[in-house]
């Protein structure tokens, strides 16, 4: 596909960041393309503008990036997933592990209403930890998950397979790194 090998050419890898061992893929290059921006958004929306989402949660901070844009396209509120201490309201955490270490994250526990179908952003797929985490936060306040979209799945991690058998839901991600 010619447009995802052009996206693809928009990712940095960033070697032993941030940690000695880790490749970050850093997806600053893509975001000062505007026209390969707008892409990645009508990709992402397009995928789920036929099925029934009324909210979308997003980790901070990357994932808000796009998360912001994908939810104003698809016309339905933006919820912050937050790291601790950054929210101001009331608020629920969670703790995950994830590839590099451990960290906890936040949402306001009045972000989601009974019942609504939330779609859970992220910029990348690692292991699956941060986005199982925004996930069960939403099943707490009595959400269903509707999906998880990345830009990114780092496909030599288990990240996909995790996400899928624990929540029953496919991830859909733009671009697959192998």
């Amino acid at each position: 596909m010619a447009i995802a090998q052009a996206l693809k050419s928009l990712i940095r890898a960033v070697p032993n960041f941030p940690k000695p061992g880790i490749i970050f893929q850093d997806i600053t290059p893509l975001l000062g393309n505007p026209l390969a921006r707008r892409q990645v958004v009508e990709l992402v929306a397009g995928h789920y503008r036929d099925q029934r989402i009324d909210a979308l949660a997003a980790v901070e901070a990357r994932g808000f990036i796009f998360g912001t844009l994908i939810a104003q396209e698809l016309g339905i509120p933006f919820i912050p997933v937050r790291k601790s201490g950054r929210l101001p309201y009331k608020k629920i955490h969670q703790d995950y592990s994830l590839e590099y270490g451990t960290a906890t994250i936040e949402m306001h526990s009045d972000a989601i209403r009974k019942g609504w179908r939330v779609l859970v952003h992220d910029d990348l797929l690692a292991t699956g930890g941060t986005s199982a985490a925004a996930a069960a936060m939403i099943q707490q306040l009595h959400g269903e998950i509707a999906g998880f979209s990345f830009i990114i799945n780092l496909a030599f991690l288990p990240g996909e397979k995790f996400l899928t058998e624990r929540f029953d839901v496919k991830p859909h991600y733009v671009l697959n790194f192998t």
